[in-house]
Formats: structure tokens, sequence, C-alpha cells
């Protein structure tokens, strides 16, 4: 396998890549500029043959022109447009749209770090606006074949679903569905694709919906695949995790059918059952609205009896209440009283409210703040609410936000505190978080629905919730966590670390003062030499050079060892008794050659 493409690299003097998106085991996924047009990203995808040599690079080119010729085929707005395919280095290389977004793969990690999981409506919005892409698809004759949550992205802009990683498609033609014809490389994602596939290759449209039921139960249970389905018994048990509408279960449990001629068969089929679930959950037959049926009765019969229904019609028209004038008089005086009363009534309170005002003039400081919405009528209304941080740091609100309104959510922050915020249910909600000073603090914070991150100093910030353009009301639930500041423990380190460093300079400078000690050695050396030249003066030298020559030789060294044992102590006694003066009155000096004379004959 050849090594990945280093970034800054530029393939057939026009695309530049940037980085690796991805890599598996049919191929990686590139991020790269397109020069050609002003620099927009582009994903390439190489195609990484599974064995080498000239067998498999020509299996390899014929898979490769087959899938580019599959891409050629999809025009569709929630699928990456191919672009073009080259061959450069024996290595194959796909051109598609970039699409920015995040995988629902991601989104679910995000989840789990608050402790959430997708809602029902959010999974019936996934379907409802991915079955027809897959409608559109498998029309063309092509199966998609590993449908997963992280081949499904949200597109940033619009928040539409969007499939991706087309590299394995292959078409679907009535050979490929035929006993005779087995394809030699199975592809599939395992606890995603159907038996069918993993274990003979074989794909269907319902092989792909089969896909579509797995993952939208693992983004209702936040669980792998391999938790929810039973080895043993062959079924799934995702229910006892989630709890669902029935009929809504019963669709999901009818596309997750381990054979193939049990699930529906198209994509169009499922929409019909999502379309009926609709009616019979969020309307209810009107009895009003249902036809009446005679019952009883002939069409000859009806036309035979029309004079005696003339004849009958006439009798009642003279019971009826104008023709009796006491029941006309006394209804009359009904109505008198009660406008009577109203009136009164009504007067009363136009009295009462006249009286109010003079009581209510002296507070002016209440009507103040209700002037203010009147000149922002076209603008929307922000209603104000302060969050309540428990034990746990964590909050959980749900609500209902409509398009002439913002909902901010205040609460007071630290410097150095981490702050998690997700739109667990965005249904067309986004949020932007604000500082004490009224800012962003972070341009990452901004119309999302997902934000973490610490905060810059202390005060208090705000969340603001707003409706998408074109939504009049959506429901949302919010998820906010805060957690302490981390950097407390380093603070009392840098106070121990100065204050050895300079009690140990200290110490070390007196050592050098011992140094001059040894300047003191000069000093008996040339006292000692003076010693000698009087010795010389005496008449005794030449008996003393002939026989005792190696006395004085060995005396001379005797001293030099000694001197540095004990300098100090010679040194301080044989200044004091040599000074000029006493050598010259005292005759002492005499027997010293005497001593030494004896020592010689000795």
């Amino acid at each position: 396998m050849q090594p990945p493409i280093t970034a800054g690299s530029i393939l057939q003097n026009r695309y530049k890549i940037i980085k690796i998106l991805g890599q598996g085991g049919f191929g990686r996924t590139y991020l790269a500029e397109d020069q050609r047009r002003f620099n927009e990203f582009c994903a390439i995808k190489e195609l990484i043959p599974s064995a080498m040599g000239t067998s498999a690079w020509e299996k390899a080119q014929e898979l490769f022109g087959r899938e580019a010729a599959i891409l050629y085929q999809i025009q569709h707005p929630q699928v990456p447009q191919f672009r073009e395919k080259f061959e450069q280095d024996q290595r194959l290389f796909l051109v598609q749209d970039y699409v920015e977004g995040k995988t629902y793969y991601d989104l679910l990690e995000e989840r789990k770090a608050v402790g959430g999981a997708f809602t029902e409506a959010e999974a019936l919005r996934l379907m409802r606006l991915l079955l027809p892409t897959l409608g559109y698809i498998h029309g063309k004759g092509i199966i998609h074949r590993d449908i997963s949550p992280d081949n499904i992205m949200m597109r940033e802009s619009d928040k539409l679903p969007i499939l991706i990683d087309f590299g394995v498609v292959k078409e679907l033609v009535t050979r490929l569905q035929s006993k005779n014809s087995t394809p030699q490389t199975y592809v599939g994602k395992l606890g995603y694709s159907p038996s069918e596939q993993i274990q003979t290759g074989q794909a269907y449209p319902s092989s792909d919906l089969y896909a579509l039921a797995v993952s939208v139960i693992v983004l209702l249970t936040a669980k792998d695949p391999t938790e929810l389905f039973d080895d043993n018994l062959l079924t799934w048990n995702w229910q006892r995790w989630v709890t669902v509408n029935s009929q809504f279960a019963q669709i999901l449990n009818r596309m997750l059918s381990y054979k193939p001629g049990a699930r529906y068969q198209s994509a169009r089929e499922v929409l019909e059952a999502l379309d009926s679930l609709n009616q019979s959950t969020g309307t209810k037959p009107d009895v009003s609205r249902i036809p009446t049926v005679a019952v009883g009765g002939k069409p000859k019969l009806e036309n035979s009896s029309l004079p005696n229904r003339v004849n009958s019609v006439i009798p009642p028209q003279g019971n009826t209440i104008l023709d009796r004038p006491l029941v006309v008089g006394a209804i009359f005086a009904a109505v008198m009283v009660f406008t009577g009363v109203g009136s009164w009534m009504l007067i009363k309170n136009i009295r009462n409210t006249s009286n109010s005002p003079s009581q209510s003039l002296p507070p002016q400081a209440f009507p103040s703040p209700l002037i203010t919405p009147k000149p922002t009528l076209d603008e929307p209304v922000i209603v104000s609410k302060r969050l309540n941080f428990g034990v746990s740091n964590r909050v959980n609100l749900k609500g209902t936000l409509k398009s002439d309104r913002i909902i901010e959510y205040t609460f007071r922050g630290e410097e150095g505190q981490r702050l998690t915020v997700v739109l667990v249910e965005e249904n067309g909600v986004s949020l932007t978080v604000f500082g004490p000073n009224k800012e962003l603090i972070d341009n990452a914070a901004q119309q999302v629905s997902y934000y973490r991150g610490k905060l810059p100093f202390t005060g208090r910030y705000s969340i603001q919730l707003n409706n998408l353009p074109e939504i009049t009301q959506a429901e949302y639930t919010l998820r906010v966590k805060l957690r302490k500041p981390v950097n407390v423990t380093p603070k009392p380190r840098p106070d121990i670390e100065p204050t050895p460093t300079p009690e140990i300079e200290p110490t070390s400078t007196p050592t050098p003062e011992i140094e001059p000690t040894p300047e003191i050695e000069p000093t008996p050396t040339p006292e000692i030499e003076p010693t000698v030249p009087p010795v010389e003066n005496t008449p005794t030298l030449p008996p003393i050079d002939n026989t005792p020559t190696p006395s004085p030789i060995e005396s001379t060294p005797t001293p030099k060892p000694t001197n540095p044992v004990i300098p100090p102590v010679d040194i301080f006694p044989t200044p004091k008794p040599t000074p000029a003066d006493e050598e010259t009155n005292k005759p002492i000096v005499e027997p010293s050659p005497e001593s030494d004379s004896d020592s010689g004959d000795s």
C-alpha cells in the first residue's frame, strides 16, 4: 500500500492537498483546494487496491471506471457533485464537491457527552429528508451499500442530511440479482449492513433501508449495534432502551427484518407508512365531516311522498313563537332587563377605572418598561430568564420558541470556567452566547447548535435562542453545563522555587575567601633563606660542606613538605625572634652553629 500524500502536494497542477479527512479499507479522502476555481474546497478520494500486481491493477482500474460512471449519473442536491477522475503515479483519484458540516456520528458523540441522544422527532425528520434521496438513487439502479451515521452529514448551511462516501457503490442491474452471478468484492459495515450483503454480497434497495433503520435506532438509543442485536435469536432489542410511538416502532421493526422479502421494498413505501403515521397520530377523523347516508327508503317512495311532505310542513307554521304575543313580550322584557343591568355594570366599571389612575399615578416606574415594546413591533421581543445551576452544575430546559420572540438565558460565570451548551432538539432553533460586554465570546458561538469553551472573564453571560428563517414556531430542549476552573493547583508551585535559589548562592560565596591562606606560604620561604647566609659567614662552613653535605640538603626538603601541613604554626613564631635589632645585640646567635656542628659530629 502506498503512503498517504503529504499536505502541500499538488496533483494535476491544479489540486493542492490540505489534509486527510478519513481513511478506510477502500481508500483515503483528502481535503484540497482547486486552484483553477479560485481555491475552492473539494474532496479527493484515492482508491487503494487490495492487492498489487498487473491483474489487481487492471481490476482496480475497471472498478474505478465503473464507480466514476455511476457517480456521474447522480445529480441530486443531497449528494456531493462528481467533478472528474484522473490517474497519477499509479494512483486513482475521484474529485467531488466538499460538504461543510458534521457527520451524525459526531453529533451523536456530542449528545453522549452531556448524557443525551436524538429524539423521536429528530429521527422522523432525518428519515423524511433522506428517504427521497434513497428513492432517487435506487431509481438510477445504484445501491449505496454503506449507510451509517458516519456516512451521513448534516450540512451547515441548510441543516439537510447529505449522503457521502459513494466510493464503494456499484450499479445494481438484473445480473447482480440473479443467483448465477456473485460479486467478488463484498462491501458493507458490520452491524449496519444486512446478512445477505455481508455473507453473499447480494444487495437490494431494502438493504439500504435496513442500514438506515439501524442508524436511526443507534441515534435514538446512543448504543452500538452490537449492544442492540441478539445473535442467538437474530432479533433487535432496541425498544427497552427508548420509548417511541408504537406505529413508528412497527415501521422500524419491519425495516429491520432479517429476511429481505419481509422488509419494505422501496423508499416510497416507507414514506407512505410515515404519512399514515402522521394522519393517525396528528389528526383524528371528525364525525361532522362524515357524509350522512339515508337508510331505508327508495327513491321512488321519496318522489311519491313529495305532496305529503308539503302538507306536513304547512301546519306547523301556525305554531311558531312569533304567533304568540305573550312569548314575544316576555322575550322583549328579558332583553331590556339584561341590557339595563349590563349598561349599569359597564358604567360602574368605567367609574372605578377613572378613579384608579389617581392612585396609580405616583409609581411611574412600572409603565415605563411597557412602553418599550410598542416601537419594536417589527423586531422580536426578548424574554430574559435566569439559569439556576444545582449541585451537578447542569440545567435541562424545554420550551417553545416563536418567530417574534428571542429567549435569553442569563447566568453568572467566573473566568476559566468551561461552558457546554447543546440544543438536543434543533428543529430550526439556533443558539448564540454573549459575554458580559454584550459581545460574542467566540466566533464559533454564533447561530450554532453546540458550543463548548472557556469563559474569558468573570461576569454575567447570556445565551440567546433564535428561530431560523421561515420557521414560525419550534420546540427546543436546551442543556447547559458549567464546570469550575481547573487552573488552581499550579499557583503554589512558583512560590517554592524562588526561595531556595537565593539562599544557596550566598553560601557558596564565602568559600573563595579561604584561598588567600596560601599567600602566607611565600613568607616563610624568604625567612628560611636568610638563616642560611649567616651560617655561610661563619668559618665552620668548609667542614660542614665536606661531611654533612647531604644533611643540609635533606634538611631543606623536610621543611618544604612540612610547610603545607602546618603553615600557620611555623610562620608566626619565626618572625618574632628575627628582627634586625635582636640579631646584633644578643650573642645567642653564636651557639646556634655550635649546635649544628654538634649534630654534624654526632
